[in-house]
């Protein structure tokens, strides 16, 4: 090969293959990160939405704990309140 081409693919070819190349992995890193992202935010919400619904149903079983155990004679009525009461 000449030199000339030697030196072309030298100084002007490996730069720009290697800048090319080091943005696009730079964009994939961006994404990477962005994706991430979402995913904790997602992770996030559906732990908050499922801790909401744990706080519901521990106070749903608290109720129909203390209405067992009180003896009280509107047990059907309390019950009823408790099926007409929404979950979520």
């Amino acid at each position: 090969m000449p030199d000339w081409i030697i030196f072309f693919l030298i100084v002007v070819a490996l730069p720009v293959l290697v800048g090319t190349m080091g943005d696009a992995y730079r964009r994939h890193l961006k994404f990477k990160e962005k994706q991430l992202e979402a995913f904790n935010k997602e992770t996030a919400e559906k732990a908050a939405r499922y801790a909401a619904q744990t706080e519901r149903l521990e106070q749903r079983v608290r109720t129909l704990e203390r209405i067992i155990t009180d003896g009280r004679s509107d047990l059907a009525q309390q019950i009823e309140d408790l099926r007409d009461a929404p979950l979520n």
